[in-house]
């Protein structure tokens, strides 16, 4: 925004105001589609604040800022982003307004809706000089270099839309150049018939428009810069390429600034002349070779060759690979298409298009151009340029349909995407790179026959246009290469433009094309780009219900990425998806309006269940009112509608305020009760729906009340359909935390179906049967089904993978089974202790945590545990290490695995030696009460090997262990009791334990209804008297 407004935007003759020009009107579309998006594309730099604020007087009132960034008294307007000063980074005073960052100033502009193009207008108006009041007097810092790139790539930007007219204003043009360059290079060499020494341009780098001229110097009609060296002149000759002719320069600077060369000759038309009067050699040369020289393509003639195309596409300067173009290539290509022969026979109409009565009025030369083109392109990208034919603006979108309005809102994808420098917040889910076509010939004939339906679609009148979109339709429109067809020849746009018109019949047919064509996630990208989506929401307010429910559903199919999902949202679209639910659907026989309610709001289910993968969404939903709308329609005997209601839910029931209200709207029994129906589709969306919603004990209760647990049972068998699988496991495995359903599943035989699942089953099933199984597990009679069904190799089998999630569900499933010395067996023949063992150095800690707990049986229950232990080499050490981890369950795990291996002597004094009497001496200050539990019972059980005892004192470990006996958790008591009892054997701690008050504390154990605990307590209590009555007779003899 530098040199880009101070050269080419147009001011008005006072200089206050902007000309009302399509140059100023092309630059200022293009400021507004950078600063709209600028806040999700560059959210660090859009947090950035400017150096000074950016104020101007706006037609925006406080009723505009419909948005919780704000906060609103009466008239006035206060972002609730401050800075460091507490000042808020927007302020709007009616006229006046103050805009501290491009985060609020690009909310500023999504809030203007059709004011945004007056708002950047008089910004700019009022801020002649923004990137000073950004940046300041000084230089960037280091966290401002990224926004200045940002900042400097839209200069260039500007400045490319600036110079498009170059090309093809003077008689001079880029293409005509590089041809007679690539001729005069025919003569260099070295040999004595050699015309010229040598040829070459001064820079390599082809702008979009062809140009090789700094954008600066373009802006002069400069096309690029030579460097000529003729036979018989010195010095060597600077030639510079101008639009209104070439001329010799004094001097080339190849990154000179303005100035850097000066005109030294008159001005000729081309190089030849120019030769021919500077070089005598060169002149008698060309005399010779005449008709070789002839073969120039005169300025005149060359001036239809496609040399701009930064005149169609509005790419930025910027080297993307995909968008550059070989001027000189394509000219070559151009003359050798018009070459005898060189023409392919000519594709003809088909019947249908004929029969329609139009004509072409494109003439056969230029047909068979474009379509050498099209097929050279799309051998090339895939696809034509992205943007080719943006410029051509449909005519009847224009004039012929009352009340259709010029689409500046449409945005060309060479807009505010070419300045995200990667795809971070490039927001697509599931967005798949463009298929590469084979060859031209690959293109069948439907393609050429759609891309002309559209080019008589943009001139057509009212008639016209209904029978064009109704011959689009005859098309298999879900084939690619036909939705693709549409795109390249700029279909979009015009389809987009009839969303405005209010001709109803042309809006139903275009809604009705964009419906089937927005399955392609290329054409879904390219519609939310065009502002298709904001048009759309704004349908949704027709009272035409067809309409109302095309629109809804081609909303359903475009936002499913996240920037789409967002833009709906922002302009107003969840609470109007809301609206279409309020419809009576319950009815035994219904009227058809109540079926054309019952269809809208049908769709209107359909977009909301696409729009609730957003977080943000779902909470516009609750919002909304969109809960006791989705449990009315819940109700529904019609499936087609309960599909969509039931996918929103499970989308919207990873909130707990969803989960809550599922539960206190009564949908658990709805859910429950369509399990059962014969639709895969929506049991599945039923059973996941459950899944998310099992995480409470009264929903799990819920659903053993309603009956629910045996029909999760039945749709174990339907093993072949994944995804169905996948969500009853889920259903299974959340309800199975509850015991008492364990025993409805036991009594449904449901642990045998899920141990034959354990093998040829994707993971994301396997995580859910083995957490089932692991729940299922915590029941000891459950143990023995386990064994018998099986399911022990497969699930040791298991421990190998790599899946975290399926390691931390499969550790804690082998570990129950551990429990149970008849498992334990078969989990040591399988060495499934070694490989528990190894997991502890998984980086994940949610497994290596997994992985201790699951240790802990296994040495209680393994037959010469000690030994076995000692046979892994290395794992004592590995063990004690990971005292050293962060985090606490990892930390509770170990611990209680080391008060395991710690009854056995000679590994106690082996891990003595690696030092974990420090380690568990550093963690007694931690205020956690399970890894106190924990900690304290490895604390007792290490004081078996020689000065353990005595270590722990020196390493202050008791004082913190007497104030665990505060913890209001009985275990912690317990452990704590047993931990200081064995420290008490040592003089020195019970003197600690005194000083701090452990007797006090002790005595009200003693009392305790655990006899273990009383005993410990008891014992320490002893020991300490014992040493109070040897001290008091040593004193007093």
């Amino acid at each position: 925004m530098g040199v880009a407004l101070s050269r080419a935007i147009q001011w008005s003759s006072d200089a206050d105001k902007l000309e009302d020009s399509p140059l100023n009107n092309d630059l200022l579309t293009e400021i507004l589609l950078f600063t709209e998006e600028f806040g999700d594309r560059h959210p660090q730099e859009a947090r950035l604040k400017f150096s000074e604020p950016l104020q101007w007087k706006t037609t925006l009132e406080a009723s505009d800022f419909i948005s919780d960034l704000y906060d609103i008294r009466e008239e006035s307007v206060m972002s609730l982003g401050y800075d460091d000063n507490r000042r808020s980074l927007l302020q709007l005073s009616p006229p006046d307004i103050t805009v501290y960052s491009f985060y609020y100033l690009s909310n500023l502009l999504q809030l203007s809706k059709d004011k945004k193009m007056k708002e950047v207008q008089s910004c700019l108006e009022a801020n002649r000089e923004p990137m000073k009041k950004i940046f300041g007097p000084r230089s960037p810092s280091i966290h401002e270099d990224e926004l200045f790139n940002v900042l400097q790539q839209l200069d260039e930007k500007l400045l490319s839309i600036a110079v498009r007219p170059i090309a093809r204003e003077g008689r001079l043009s880029p293409a005509a150049v590089d041809i007679e360059v690539d001729l005069l290079k025919r003569f260099c060499g070295t040999g004595e018939n050699r015309v010229l020494k040598s040829v070459r341009y001064t820079s390599d780098y082809v702008f979009s428009n062809g140009c090789r001229s700094p954008p600066w110097r373009q802006m002069d009609g400069e096309i690029c810069s030579l460097i000529i060296e003729t036979c018989d002149t010195e010095p060597t000759l600077f030639i510079t390429c101008n639009t209104s002719g070439v001329f010799l320069d004094e001097e080339i600077n190849g990154e000179g600034g303005e100035n850097s060369n000066r005109r030294k000759s008159e001005v000729y038309k081309d190089l030849v002349t120019l030769l021919k009067n500077m070089s005598t050699h060169f002149a008698k040369a060309s005399d010779e070779k005449d008709s070789a020289i002839q073969d120039v393509p005169s300025t005149e003639k060359t001036l239809h060759v496609e040399t701009v195309d930064a005149e169609e596409t509005g790419q930025t300067l910027k080297s993307y690979d995909h968008e550059e173009k070989n001027v000189l290539e394509k000219a070559r290509q151009q003359l050798a298409r018009n070459k005898p022969g060189g023409r392919k026979k000519k594709l003809e109409p088909s019947l249908k298009w004929k029969n329609l009565g139009l004509v072409s009025p494109y003439d056969e030369a230029e047909e068979k151009a474009r379509k050498s083109r099209e097929s050279k392109r799309i051998l090339e990208y895939g696809t034509k340029s992205p943007a080719s034919e943006n410029k051509k603006k449909s005519n009847f979108s224009g004039s012929s349909l009352p009340g259709c309005h010029s689409s500046q809102k449409i945005k060309t994808p060479g807009g505010a995407d070419d300045f995200s420098e990667s795809s971070s917040d490039d927001e697509e889910d599931e967005e798949q790179p463009e298929r590469r076509a084979e060859a031209a010939t690959d293109l069948p004939s439907e393609y050429w026959q759609i891309q002309k339906l559209v080019k008589y679609l943009k001139g057509a009148n009212q008639t016209a246009t209904v029978i064009v979109l109704c011959s689009l339709r005859d098309f298999n429109l879900v084939q690619e290469m036909c939705q693709l067809a549409i795109r390249d020849v700029g279909g979009l746009e015009v389809l987009i433009n009839l969303l405005d018109t209010d001709e109803i019949r042309c809006k139903i047919g275009s809604l009705k094309i964009l419906k089937e064509i927005s399955c392609n996630s290329q054409i879904r990208r390219t519609i939310a780009d065009l502002g298709g989506l904001q048009t759309m929401v704004s349908i949704l307010d027709s009272p035409d219900k067809e309409l109302k429910c095309l629109a809804a559903e081609t909303i359903a199919n475009v936002a499913k990425f996240r920037r789409a999902r967002r833009t709906v949202r922002q302009h107003g679209g969840i609470k109007r998806l809301v609206e279409l639910l309020d419809c009576v659907p319950d009815g035994v026989s219904l009227s058809k309006e109540q079926e054309r309610d019952v269809e809208v709001a049908r769709c209107g289910a359909l977009a909301l269940w696409s729009c609730s993968k957003s977080t943000w969404n779902k909470e516009a939903i609750r919002r909304a009112g969109g809960i006791p709308l989705l449990a009315r329609l819940l109700k529904s005997p019609q499936k087609n509608m309960l599909i969509p209601v039931v996918g929103t839910l499970q989308e919207c029931a990873s909130e707990e305020s969803y989960r809550i209200a599922i539960q206190t709207e009564g949908m658990i029994e709805d859910l429950v009760k369509n399990l059962s129906c014969d639709n895969q589709e929506l049991q599945m969306h039923c059973a996941s729906a459950i899944f998310k919603c099992a995480e409470d004990k009264h929903t799990r209760d819920l659903v053993r009340q309603y009956g629910g647990l045996k029909p999760l049972v039945v749709l174990l068998n339907q093993a072949e359909n994944k995804q169905l699988l996948a969500a009853t496991t889920g259903a299974i495995w959340k309800c199975s935390i509850s015991m008492e359903n364990v025993a409805k599943f036991q009594e449904y035989k449901a642990l045998e179906i899920l141990v034959r699942l354990l093998t040829d089953q994707p993971e994301e099933v396997l995580v859910n049967v083995v957490g089932a199984l692991g729940e299922c597990a915590q029941k000891s009679e459950n143990l023995a089904i386990i064994r018998k069904s099986g399911g022990i190799k497969p699930l040791v089998n298991l421990l190998t993978g790599t899946n975290q999630a399926l390691l931390v569900n499969v550790t804690r499933a082998v570990g129950a089974c551990a429990t149970d010395p008849e498992n334990m067996v078969i989990i040591d023949q399988l060495d499934g202790v070694r490989l528990l063992w190894s997991l502890l150095k998984n980086p994940s800690p949610e497994v290596q945590a997994s992985a201790a707990w699951a240790i802990c049986p296994c040495i209680e229950n393994a037959k010469d545990a000690g030994e076995m232990v000692r046979s892994f080499v290395g794992g004592l050490e590995l063990i004690v290490n990971l005292l050293k981890s962060q985090n606490k369950d990892v930390l509770a795990s170990v611990c209680a695995a080391i008060a395991k291996i710690a009854k056995d002597v000679e590994n106690l004094a082996v891990i003595t030696d690696h030092g974990v009497v420090p380690m568990l001496a550093n963690l007694t200050n931690t205020g956690d009460d399970k890894l106190r539990r924990y900690l304290a019972e490895a604390i007792a059980c290490c004081c078996m090997w020689g000065s353990n005892c005595v270590s722990f004192g020196e390493a202050g470990a008791v004082a913190p262990l007497v104030r665990y006996l505060r913890s209001n958790d009985p275990s912690v008591h317990q452990a704590t009791a047993r931990a200081l009892f064995e420290l008490s054997k040592d003089p020195n701690n019970c003197i600690t334990m005194h000083e701090n008050g452990v007797v006090k504390l002790l005595l009200v154990m003693i009392g305790s209804t655990d006899e273990i605990l009383q005993e410990a307590a008891a014992s320490c209590v002893a020991n300490i008297r014992r040493l109070a009555l040897a001290n008091d007779k040593a004193k007093y003899g």
